[in-house]
């Protein structure tokens, strides 16, 4: 019989460990790290001072690595990019055809073909700055600016219905087109102003753009913004246009705009010098062919045809008139009158200032018009080569 009794056993192993030693045991090594010695304590002075020696000796290593590649395969960039860079505007707008302005300097300075005329918002000083430095020559350029083709406020146009989404052209476009009943109108939420990077661009109480022409950079930012297209960037000095988009037959355009183009053709046949041109229901002006005269905004029925020109000057004429009746003759309003090789006159209240008979005096004796200066550099001009021709060919024949 076995004794199980539970205060035996345990006597029992008393005695079997007061036989053996079991300090003097070989004890075995288990688990994982088996026959590792390990330290109860750890000295962590120690430990952060041998952590930053090795992370010092790594960060070494691959800087000294760095600083070898970065110099072995540097590429050496032109002085003169920093140097153009510090001279443009800085808007970043995108004006130049290019993401940024250190982006058009490198380019300005590597490629012979990029203009240096290219940063709009710099103007002409930077231009002349930029060809300084680079070696090209700055072409004169016309003076550009943002125009609006539309005059359908909110007074002069209708809706098609009552949009209350987000106040955005971008958004209200989404909605089946835009709110308005011309689909090529200025939808009025703004969005080009807010986008317009040197705040050229106003709301007028009517919910239409108003463009400021000194603040204007024509860097074309508004453009790019206006979802139904009705801002473009155009030459300054081209101030006759027909502020209209809308290709809508005559009749539908009359129902939707008090002032859109119903494209009645009437400035087509007042113009002298063929700008106007009526396609797809809408009047255009060539601006190559365009004069500014301002005959077509008077006969406009609509008046969809805005003159920029705040106020025309009006003619008058000076002692070089010669009395060669070629003022009369072309007149739009018979405003000059007089007898042939005597000194004519103006009618300052039938007077439009079209400047019309001022391009025509073949002697620039009309002055007072918008255009008198560019008439009388180009007769001057005109007055030299005729001088420098007749010396030459007395010079020929004194030989």
């Amino acid at each position: 019989m076995f004794d199980f009794n539970l205060t035996n056993i345990l006597a029992d192993l008393i005695q079997v460990i007061h036989i053996f030693d079991v300090n003097q045991l070989p004890v075995p090594f288990v688990g994982v790290g088996g026959g590792v010695e390990v330290r109860e304590t750890v000295d962590l002075l120690e430990l952060v001072k041998f952590t930053a020696a090795f992370l010092l000796g790594i960060g070494a290593l691959f800087g000294i690595g760095l600083a070898f590649a970065a110099k072995k395969f540097a590429v050496k960039e032109d002085p003169r990019v920093e140097q153009v860079s510090e001279v443009l505007a800085h808007a970043h707008c995108g004006a130049c055809g290019y993401p940024g302005c250190r982006q058009y300097a490198e380019q300005v300075v590597s490629d012979p073909d990029v203009k240096p005329t290219l940063c709009t918002p710099g103007g002409a000083a930077t231009a002349e700055a930029v060809a300084q430095i680079t070696g090209k020559v700055a072409e004169k350029t016309e003076p550009r600016i943002a125009r609006v083709f539309c005059q359908g406020g909110c007074s002069k146009s209708k809706r098609r219905f009552k949009y209350e989404g987000i106040k955005d052209c971008r958004a209200a476009i989404l909605a089946s087109g835009g709110d308005k009943s011309c689909i090529y109108g200025c939808l009025g939420y703004g969005s080009c102003s807010r986008a317009c990077p040197f705040d050229a661009i106003t709301m007028s109480e009517e919910n239409l753009p108003v463009i400021d022409p000194v603040k204007c950079t024509a860097c074309g930012v508004c453009a790019q913004t206006c979802p139904t297209n009705v801002i473009e960037i155009l030459p300054m000095a081209k101030e006759v246009l027909v502020n209209c988009h809308s290709k809508d037959k005559g009749p539908a355009t009359k129902k939707n705009c008090q002032v859109g183009c119903i494209s009645c053709g009437l400035c087509v046949k007042v113009c002298p010098y063929n700008a106007p041109k009526v396609e797809n229901f809408l009047s255009t002006i060539d601006l190559d062919k365009c004069k500014v005269c301002g005959l077509c905004v008077r006969k406009c029925p609509t008046n969809a045809i805005v003159d920029y020109i705040p106020k025309r000057p009006k003619a008058f004429v000076t002692e070089k008139c010669i009395g060669c009746h070629a003022c009369a003759k072309i007149c739009p309003v018979n405003a000059a009158s007089g007898e042939l090789k005597k000194m004519h006159v103006i009618n300052q209240d039938q007077c439009i200032g079209c400047g019309m008979c001022t391009s025509r005096c073949p002697k620039a004796a009309i002055n007072g018009t918008y255009n008198y200066t560019e008439v009388s550099a180009a007769y001057e001009a005109k007055q030299a080569e005729l001088a420098k021709a007749r010396a030459e060919k007395e010079a020929a024949a004194n030989a």
